[in-house]
């Protein structure tokens, strides 16, 4: 919402803001073009201001490989000498991680035969420390959520959808082309963004079952509700997680958010990727 209102698109998220699905639907296309653009931007102030100055993406891109700069050299300077390289090393390993089908964080990708005891702490620091979004598992969707969270499986995500594609050095043309934007990476990008919308909002968790292939990609606390998102990076969509999850727990509300219009249907409500953030109760 504060990239549109900086980019000088104040009606239209106000509109979103009020829900007015049938106005947002008229501006569609401009509305996902604006997240594109977005996802290759991303949010940090330093960069939002000078593209909104310049509309360069080089210099975008220039910034943001200063900032993840900046950030790398942090880690000597705020953290304990001997966690240092581990904290480099998972940091490293964050996009990898998420190009997997499964992004579940995986020790193993960061170090062969690496294990949780070895790298927890560097995980944690840099959660501490704003870098990294850590998102847990549960395997039951019951209220408390955090009571019933599974600290040892859980997802990474970095802290700006710019940076992540900057640490990618995905190109400007390949990630603002229709086509391929919120496909690439395998819906990683998009399960980042939306990650990065609904975080600043509640807590967040995902659902899956031992031995299964069904997987909610976000379950969150919404007031008194427990509501199950699946994030789908195409327009042709078939959300068949979702559908095991509402059979088996039978949520009042079950959301599926890609960049198809806002439509409700008789057990979900599809909202677009734009307005994810704001369809949540007020916090």
């Amino acid at each position: 919402m504060e990239f549109l209102k900086n980019t000088g698109e104040q009606m239209l998220a106000q509109e979103i803001q009020n829900k007015n699905w049938e106005v947002v639907s008229t501006f569609h296309e401009k509305l996902v073009d604006k997240l594109r653009l977005y996802y290759f931007i991303g949010g940090m102030p330093e960069v939002v201001a000078n593209y909104i100055e310049n509309t360069d993406l080089k210099a975008v891109r220039n910034i943001q490989q200063k900032i993840i700069t900046g950030y790398e050299n942090d880690f000597a300077k705020h953290a304990p000498n001997e966690l240092v390289p581990k904290i480099k090393m998972v940091w490293q390993s964050l996009i990898s991680q998420l190009a997997k089908e499964n992004r579940k964080f995986i020790y193993g990708q960061i170090k062969k035969a690496a294990r949780a005891k070895d790298f927890e702490m560097a995980i944690n620091w840099l959660v501490d420390a704003g870098l990294v979004l850590k998102v847990n598992r549960i395997e039951k969707p019951i209220l408390p959520l955090n009571a019933y969270a599974d600290f040892d499986s859980f997802k990474l995500f970095l802290l700006d959808i710019g940076l992540l594609n900057a640490i990618g050095n995905m190109d400007e043309k390949i990630l603002l082309e229709k086509n391929n934007i919120l496909t690439e990476f395998k819906g990683a990008f998009t399960e980042q963004y939306v990650c990065q919308q609904l975080k600043i909002k509640t807590a967040l968790y995902y659902w899956s079952v031992a031995n299964t292939l069904a997987e909610i990609d976000f379950v969150i606390q919404d007031k008194n509700e427990i509501i199950p998102i699946e994030v789908k990076a195409e327009e042709n969509v078939k959300p068949k997680s979702l559908k095991v999850y509402v059979e088996k727990f039978s949520p009042k509300t079950a959301l599926r958010t890609s960049i198809n219009k806002y439509r409700e249907e008789s057990w979900l409500v599809n909202v677009p990727l734009y307005a994810i953030g704001q369809y949540l109760s007020p916090t």
